[in-house]
C-alpha cells in the first residue's frame, strides 16, 4: 500500500479512509488476511496505537473482523462491501456536484458534460 498523509485530516481517519477504499476497491479482497497492527503501522510510518485506532474503526464498520489468534481479515460480507463502497461513491459525487456548481453549472449543464466524456 502507498501511504501519503494529509495535515488537514487526522491520520487514523486517513488510514481508516485508505484501508476502506482498498477494501471496496477490491485490492484487498474479501478474506484477505491483513498484516500484523506493528507491520501495517511499520509500512504506513505511524504509531502502532494510530493504526490500531484505525482498525478498530474498520471493525466496527463491519469491514474487517478479529479472530483471537489468527489476526485480522476482510470482511466476507459482501454486502458490508457494497454498502461501504456506495457511501463512497455518493461522497465523490456529491463533491463533484458541489464544485461543479461552484464553477456555475447547472445540472442539465453537468449531464451533457459527463455525456461528452464517454
Amino acid at each position: 500500500m502507498e501511504w501519503e498523509f494529509r495535515t488537514d485530516l487526522p491520520i487514523y481517519s486517513q488510514l481508516v479512509g485508505k484501508i476502506k477504499l482498498d477494501i471496496v476497491s477490491g485490492a484487498l479482497p474479501p478474506g484477505t488476511r491483513l498484516a500484523s497492527v506493528r507491520d501495517m503501522a511499520m509500512e504506513a510510518g505511524v504509531n502502532p496505537n494510530t493504526m490500531q485506532r484505525a482498525l478498530q474503526e474498520l471493525e466496527r464498520e463491519g469491514l474487517v473482523y478479529s479472530q483471537r489468534t489468527a489476526g485480522r481479515f476482510v470482511t466476507e460480507d459482501i454486502r458490508v462491501i457494497e454498502e461501504n463502497k456506495r457511501i463512497l461513491a455518493r461522497d465523490q459525487l456529491d463533491g463533484f456536484l458541489k464544485a461543479m456548481k461552484e464553477l456555475g453549472y447547472d445540472r442539465e449543464e453537468i449531464i451533457a458534460l459527463l455525456k461528452e466524456e464517454k
